[in-house]
Parts: structure tokens; C-alpha cells; sequence
């Protein structure tokens, strides 16, 4: 599943994480994050790969479309 824009800066706020702390923790660049977050351009598929995992190891699910729109939540601590 790729993940949207929306999807990306509500992961970053259900962790209150800035871009800048997205950056260090994908190593992806700031301004990448930027764009895409604003949907000025559509990164490398291996760029979202590398965001998406940063985002769901520090807990976040995706949530797949499924009629009533893609999200985003934490993961239950057990």
C-alpha cells in the first residue's frame, strides 16, 4: 500500500513529530518531505518506502481504503 499525503502528515502529528524529526528518522531529506506533504511532486517509490517504515516503527498503522477513506492510527501497546 502506498501512502498518501494526508496520511503521511497525520502519522506525523498522532506522534506530534515535525518534519525534521520524519528527516532523521527515514533519512530522507526535509524538503522531500515537504513536497510531498503538500503534494508538489510524488517521490521515488523506495523514498515512500523509507518514510512509511520510519512512521510504523515508531507505531503507526495504516489503514488501507476501504470505502470510506485511508487513515492512519497507533499501534496498541500490549
Amino acid at each position: 500500500m502506498e501512502i498518501t499525503p494526508p496520511q503521511c502528515r497525520a502519522a506525523r502529528a498522532l506522534l506530534n513529530w515535525s518534519q525534521s524529526q520524519l528527516e532523521d528518522a527515514s533519512k530522507v531529506a526535509k524538503k522531500t518531505i515537504a513536497d510531498f506533504e503538500r503534494e508538489a511532486r510524488a517521490p521515488y517509490p523506495r523514498t515512500l518506502s523509507a518514510i512509511r517504515s520510519a512512521l510504523e516503527a515508531a507505531g503507526v498503522e495504516f489503514i488501507a481504503e476501504n470505502g470510506s477513506g485511508a487513515g492512519v492510527r497507533l499501534r496498541k501497546i500490549k
